[in-house]
């Protein structure tokens, strides 16, 4: 064994230098084109006070909702700031009409009240009487013809004259629509879909539990309690069978907003794709309230959902991947960056950003290092003087995670103010520095150290400012010394190992071939000491990943396929066991982050195709995820296939909105759940980043709840979306915008 290891150390060790950075064939290039991106502004109803039930806007803009105490209308709200829905007075002369619904007429907005449809439009012409006291439903035909119903009994008005008057045979109606281009009335029942032309009333479909419809091209949707049908206005036939398979199969609203057919149920909205899958807009994040009484087309090609609780109203923009990560970078500096650090935001009520506090982390240089590692690669793009001015900001805070604790070498993992250690997380790792002024947060782990030197990494090679240049070095150096003196461990104030600071053979090795960590250990300080000698050249950070990598069987660790890792054997120790209980998505994040210098800072050639080889197996592993971060990651070894697609996917499909908000998938009847595995992949299929819960890249993409009480903290995109973006730009494999 040794001998054959001697023999791959003198192989390794004579190889070639390579020179970096050179692109391994061509490479697929995304060109940034505008897509649509859907956020949310809602508005709130005092439900204490009272019961919304209808909406409808005009081709103005204006938006009316109906309630049991009058007319109201959406005030004061924006992207992330809730509006409210508040008494609408505008017209003071309307407050003694006992209104029952209110709709959209040629574009503007008519009332139905126990008496009349009336308008403010056309200089108050419109004013049209009928016969049914208890009217609730009413749809425009040609010419200022109106259906009316009460639910029962059906009545033709025009100009306050009955033309025609009927009802549905033991059946109850619940929906009415008029089809301009032949002049048709569709009346639903909730066992039937009938026509009404030419004075006559003809049943075309028998059925059961039919809740709401509307006419999308030549066809017929119809809602119920358990899914959908299509029926087919050519034919007068149900098209199939009815769609189970649908986010909510109990439908409660139906609308063909600008070709797209929208579904309202009992546990949020949903709109039909041309893929024939769904968009599902769940929970605060898109709604105040999950209960949809209606859905309603709304001003600028907007979408209006009323709940129970208020008003969702669903935003389509257009923009490039560049102006998102332009808002992005907004939103970190305005409320995400404490003491240099990218931090989140905590403690909010209700997702009321205003209220919240900026929290510190267990892992403040981890997320601050990908943060910046973006930043980086953004000022490399760019040459922007700002993207380089934040680089500086956060470089300071990671600077002096150094010097801020008396351990040479050692990075603290946070530091604040001092005095305010109870009010801090983990307040029993937190230390006096030196500087009565300050506290320092012990325990650092590998992952923050592997994000440390990722992050020094980028900035020593691809920062053109000499300053910050060396002080990345001297930091690389110095954290890289600290390790190789203590043995390859990380000491902390009490003289001893962190939990997780571990890299050396008798820890790395402990483990059974198959558990994560051996691997993981192994590919991270390798990468690691490649990066203080490509940058530093000092022959012991070279010696010592040989020794690791030969000696060692550190490269045997590496070069071990994903598809070995799993569950440690019955007769492991108990660490590994709890170490191997399940896939570690923080491990993907050191990895990923450990491969920029493994690859790009190889010793040589000869090892460069091994950690090729060895990322691109990893990648394999990670596909069905269609993580953005690590699909770009892969890119990095030159290789045509690293799901560009899908990497795109990730950074359109991310939402604006990277609040907490509850979100629960479990229930849906569209996904298809898979058996419990050591991946933890809960579906075949992952779903939409907007639809799922925000997370880091360390959580499991395939998560499909997050329960408890929603709206309490807000997510920094430094490190989630803009990291992955900009590295995308840096590697050409993201255009600059195109028109």
């Amino acid at each position: 064994m040794y001998k054959h290891r001697f023999l791959t150390f003198i192989i390794l060790a004579i190889s070639g230098i390579p020179s970096y950075g050179q692109r391994a064939g061509k490479q697929p290039m995304h060109s940034d084109k505008p897509f649509v991106q859907d956020y949310s502004i809602k508005y709130y109803s005092d439900t204490t006070k009272s019961r919304v039930s209808h909406i409808a806007s005009d081709w103005n803009g204006k938006v009316q909702i109906l309630s049991d105490k009058g007319l109201q209308h959406p005030f004061d709200g924006q992207f992330l700031y809730h509006g409210s829905i508040e008494p609408d007075n505008y017209y003071r002369f309307m407050s003694d009409k006992k209104i029952s619904s209110v709709g959209n007429y040629q574009g503007q907005l008519v009332y139905l009240t126990n008496a009349v449809v009336f308008s403010n439009a056309w200089a108050g012409k419109l004013f049209s009487a009928h016969t049914l006291p208890k009217a609730s439903l009413f749809v425009g035909g040609k010419e200022f013809a109106f259906m009316v119903s009460d639910g029962h009994s059906l009545e033709l008005i025009k100009d306050s004259k009955s033309l025609w008057k009927g009802s549905l045979a033991n059946d109850e109606i619940v929906g009415l629509r008029f089809q301009q281009s032949t002049g048709v009335f569709w009346i639903l029942g909730k066992k039937s879909l009938s026509t009404f032309v030419n004075n006559t009333l003809t049943k075309v479909l028998d059925g059961n539990n039919f809740t709401a419809f509307d006419i999308n091209n030549q066809n017929i949707v119809i809602g119920t309690t358990d899914g959908y049908i299509v029926f087919s206005i050519a034919t007068k036939k149900q098209l199939g069978e009815i769609r189970r398979k649908l986010p909510v199969p109990h439908i409660t609203a139906v609308e063909t907003i600008n070709g797209k057919v929208w579904f309202g149920s009992n546990i949020g909205a949903f709109s039909l794709r041309a893929d024939g899958k769904f968009d599902y807009y769940y929970g605060e994040r898109w709604l105040p309230g999950n209960r949809v009484l209606q859905i309603s087309k709304g001003p600028k090609n907007s979408v209006l959902v009323l709940t129970t609780a208020g008003i969702g109203q669903i935003e389509f923009k257009k923009m490039t991947l560049e102006e998102k990560a332009m808002y992005f970078e907004e939103q970190v500096r305005a409320r995400h960056i404490r003491n240099g650090f990218n931090a989140g935001l905590d403690g909010m009520d209700r997702g009321k950003l205003w209220t919240g506090y900026m929290e510190d982390s267990d892992n403040d240089g981890l997320w601050t290092s990908m943060y910046l590692g973006g930043e980086i690669f953004r000022y490399s793009v760019t040459k922007d003087p700002v993207a380089l001015q934040y680089c500086r900001e956060s470089f300071d805070a990671m600077e002096r995670l150094y010097d801020i604790n008396p351990v040479p070498g050692f990075p603290a993992r946070s530091f604040e103010r001092a005095g305010h250690i109870s009010s801090l997380g983990d307040s029993e790792r937190w230390q006096h520095a030196p500087d009565k002024e300050w506290d320092w947060k012990s325990t650092t782990s590998s992952d923050e150290v592997i994000g440390h030197i990722f992050a020094f990494g980028a900035m020593a090679e691809l920062v053109d400012d000499p300053d910050l240049k060396k002080r990345a070095i001297v930091l690389i150096d110095t954290v890289m010394s600290h390790i190789l003196k203590n043995d390859m461990y990380l000491i902390d104030f009490d003289g001893k190992p962190t939990l997780w600071g571990k890299w050396h053979p008798d820890y790395v090795n402990s483990f059974p071939t198959n558990v994560g960590d051996r691997k993981l250990n192994s590919s991270n300080i390798v990468a690691m000491l490649q990066t203080a000698y490509h940058f530093t050249k000092k022959e012991k950070y070279k010696k010592k990943a040989f020794e690791l990598m030969t000696k060692y069987g550190y490269l045997e660790n590496m070069m071990r396929s994903m598809k070995v890792i799993g569950k440690a054997p019955d007769d492991a120790d108990d660490h590994a066991k709890h170490m191997s209980d399940g896939w570690n998505h923080s491990d993907d994040e050191m990895y990923f982050l450990g491969y920029w210098g493994l690859y790009r800072y190889a010793f040589n050639d000869t090892l460069k195709a091994k950690y090729k080889e060895q990322i691109l197996d990893h990648w394999q592993a990670e596909r069905p995820e269609k993580e953005g971060a690590w699909n770009i990651f892969t890119a990095l070894t030159g290789t045509p296939q690293f799901d560009l697609k899908e990497a795109v996917w990730f950074l359109q499909e991310h939402p604006l909105d990277l609040i907490d908000w509850k979100i629960v998938n479990s229930h849906r009847k569209d996904i298809e759940l898979i058996e419990p595995n050591f991946r933890r992949q809960t579906t075949k299929e992952v779903l939409p980043p907007d639809e799922r819960p925000v997370q880091r890249h360390n959580g499991n993409t395939f998560n499909l709840d997050r329960n408890g009480v929603g709206g309490r903290s807000e997510n920094s995109a430094g490190d989630i979306w803009l990291l992955p973006y900009w590295m995308g730009r840096y590697l050409k494999v993201i255009s600059p915008p195109t028109k």
